[in-house]
């Protein structure tokens, strides 16, 4: 499939302004909220806002909203994606230097709040994550979706307290577990250890760069993670790198909700996710999403959906037979 001559011509008139190639730049690397792309553009929201609904309505960028908050990303449409590849490769390197140095401060910012909030939350962890759902329902949901194993590595991203390894780890030869928190790493070591648990080690690493081996787990777990997370489809990609042939990535989050205290409260990025949202990431990532798995709140919590795909088997090659 290709544009027409007349949708090239919309594309590239959307795309030809210095602000609007600004915004491209930006949003190449991650998805970003009108207030922020602002603030890194230095022009005002309404502004902002008129480059945006161009580019949205020529399919090069796209708009969703997030309870109160509006984010766009580019386009996944690949003729979309390539023609603003080609645009960006043409721009000198330096042209947008002050932009990313804004956007590196606005990040460190958010790291930084982020970081704050986790450390002082670290040892209420379990109880604040059980305020918005009933942790008996959702635990006992995900054993069912993760099997019955045995596993030869579960690897989980976002540790937290370490709660994921105590309940699937005895099921697993090796367990590995990662979190940004050292004070929740020091939290999940006291928990593993509580559990009687032995071959499980746990790192400080990042969701976004895990260092780990590709295709080497065999269960991979984003346990209430996403909702925290700047850029959840890299993330998402890179905890599907680590799923090994016939292995399973099990993701656990919110449905989409409207409860805008989080962001200020407990600095969630995201209100929740929809089906075909995560589903559109798996399939990017290689992999087969099953039907999620939809946990409605006992009475005024937050619904939570379990997601599951698995990477397909590989083939082994068919040994050729002689003729007699």
């Amino acid at each position: 499939m290709s544009l027409t001559a007349d949708q090239t011509v919309e594309a590239l008139r959307a795309a030809g302004e210095p602000t609007r190639l600004r915004i491209l730049s930006l949003l190449a690397g991650e998805e970003l909220s009108v207030m922020e792309l602002s603030r890194v553009l230095e022009q005002s929201q309404p502004r902002v806002s008129r480059h945006l609904k161009l580019m949205a309505d020529a399919g090069l960028i796209e708009r969703f909203p997030d309870g109160a908050r509006v984010f766009y990303r580019v386009s996944h449409e690949p003729l979309a994606r390539r023609l603003i590849d080609t645009v960006l490769d043409l721009l000198d390197d330096a042209e947008g230097e002050a932009d990313h140095r804004r956007l590196d401060a606005v990040r460190d910012e958010r790291a930084t709040a982020a970081a704050a909030y986790f450390e002082q939350v670290a040892p209420s962890w379990d109880h604040i994550r059980s305020l918005y759902v009933s942790e008996t329902a959702v635990e006992s949901a995900i054993e069912r979706a993760a099997g019955p194993g045995p596993f030869e590595r579960v690897v989980d991203l976002g540790t937290g307290s370490g709660r994921m390894l105590t309940l699937l780890g005895k099921k697993a030869k090796m367990s590995i577990g990662l979190d940004l928190s050292q004070n929740m790493l020091n939290i999940a070591r006291a928990n593993v250890a509580r559990a009687g648990l032995e071959k499980v080690e746990l790192r400080h690493g990042d969701i976004f760069a895990t260092r780990l081996p590709a295709q080497s787990a065999d269960l991979v777990l984003v346990h209430q993670v996403l909702h925290y997370l700047a850029d959840p489809g890299a993330a998402l990609a890179e905890a599907a790198r680590v799923v090994s042939p016939g292995g399973k990535l099990l993701i656990v989050d919110f449905a989409p909700h409207d409860l805008e205290r989080l962001r200020e409260e407990h600095q969630h990025r995201r209100l929740g996710f929809a089906d075909d949202e995560i589903g559109r990431w798996l399939v990017e990532a290689g992999l087969d999403a099953s039907a999620s798995i939809a946990l409605p709140p006992d009475q005024a919590g937050l619904t939570v959906t379990i997601w599951t795909a698995t990477r397909p088997q590989t083939l082994a090659p068919v040994a050729s037979r002689s003729v007699a």
